[in-house]
């Protein structure tokens, strides 16, 4: 995955995450975008299995 597509991502989630935490409500699906965020901005080896798992998802909501 190269950084220009994981910025947007990284946005969004970093996004997600400052609502959650001005909330100070978090669930366990909220957690898990939390996690996902520091994936996305750590670049860390596991995000390239993390982004096909979200793409699979995200895909399989879309319907595309």
């Amino acid at each position: 995955m190269s950084e220009q597509a994981a910025i947007p991502f990284a946005l969004i989630f970093g996004i997600v995450t400052v609502l959650l935490v001005r909330s100070r409500d978090v669930k366990v699906w909220q957690a898990v975008s939390i996690g996902l965020f520091g994936i996305y901005l750590g670049q860390t080896p596991v995000v390239f299995t993390v982004d096909s798992v979200v793409t699979w998802a995200v895909s399989g909501f879309t319907g595309t």
